[in-house]
């Protein structure tokens, strides 16, 4: 079951994560931190090409979230200079709360390691973008290391019923 827990936008908007952010929609979720100097950058350009490449879908029929690991630093001012610096566009929302609150949503969501050291070091968390299909059931985890074109695919296949693919 996903979590409900309630979380705060990048423009301090209070929502609870399923009932606000997922029942009913199309979303895709991934991990990040803007202090992080590893696979962040290179996700959020990669996350920046992919709302491109789905044209006005994002904040219309789909929706993509990043979740912050660093709550205490990414608050909302910070992550709307996030989203500014890389190139976030409507429908793209970042989100922040208690260290709790994304704990559990993220291991709802299954965006963890089972070896609690690992988990527990933020600088190895997960290179993975969570697809979700609400309506339809319908969830799978693509790297973000793929190229480009095959997380696209991917969204494709989540979004559309199979006789649209």
């Amino acid at each position: 079951m996903i979590s409900n827990r309630t979380l705060y936008t990048h423009t301090g908007r209070k929502v609870h994560f399923y009932d606000d952010l997922v029942r009913g929609k199309v979303v895709t979720v991934n991990l990040a931190y803007t202090r992080c100097v590893g696979s962040c950058p290179a996700g959020f350009a990669k996350l920046a090409t992919l709302q491109s490449m789905l044209g006005d879908a994002p904040g219309k029929d789909m929706f993509m979230y990043t979740l912050t690991l660093d709550p205490e630093h990414d608050t909302p001012r910070v992550l709307r200079e996030a989203r500014k610096e890389y190139g976030a566009g409507p429908g793209w929302t970042f989100l922040t709360g208690s260290y709790d609150a994304i704990d559990e949503v993220r291991r709802s969501l299954g965006m963890f390691d089972p070896d609690p050291k690992v988990d527990a070091d933020r600088s190895q968390h997960s290179g993975l973008l969570v697809l979700g299909n609400d309506p339809m059931g319908r969830w799978c985890r693509v790297p973000l290391g793929f190229k480009t074109e095959q997380i696209f695919d991917a969204v494709r296949r989540v979004r559309l019923p199979a006789s649209e693919w």
